[in-house]
């Protein structure tokens, strides 16, 4: 097997990042009731609205049905982004802004991920590190958008780079 090309998945260097593009994630996420009663259960959520079908379907609006936990929502569009951007090359998270969840996720909506880099510079104090600002994007299998979200990440530059 010598002379075979390899390449191993990884996410994008600081360099690699290109301010107004947008970032497709693929492919998306069908969400199940388990999905949201785990994770609902797991973070100590106790809403009704996630975990009670009778007292859901009493509710105005939802049809009946429960809920998606927005924060299993939040988080699987950030983790649909992670091989295609930052797998091996972030540092941390720095923070999350302007969270929004427009419109409504349930039990068999398949989620769709889109990010888009609003900005980057090098990082003055940590050479060999530079700040990306992303906005993720959520939508459901119409295209609606369920879920936004602003980011700023700490992402290694290039090895030798800098």
């Amino acid at each position: 097997m010598t002379g075979e090309r390899r390449v191993t998945q990884r996410g994008l260097w600081f360099e690699e990042f290109e301010v107004g593009t947008v970032y497709e994630h693929r492919p998306g996420r069908t969400v199940t009731e388990a999905d949201n009663v785990l994770f609902t259960t797991l973070t100590m959520n106790t809403q009704a609205l996630h975990l009670d079908a009778a007292f859901a379907a009493t509710q105005p609006g939802f049809d009946g049905q429960r809920l998606v936990n927005s924060m299993f929502t939040l988080s699987t569009i950030v983790g649909l982004s992670v091989a295609q951007l930052t797998q091996g090359t972030l540092v941390a998270n720095l923070g999350f802004s302007e969270i929004a969840f427009p419109a409504p996720m349930f039990a068999g909506d398949t989620l769709y991920a889109e990010t888009e880099c609003t900005g980057k510079r090098e990082s003055k104090s940590r050479p060999g590190e530079g700040v990306v600002e992303l906005v993720h994007v959520g939508r459901n299998q119409d295209g609606t958008v369920v879920a936004r979200a602003a980011r700023s990440t700490l992402v290694r530059l290039r090895p030798g780079a800098d």
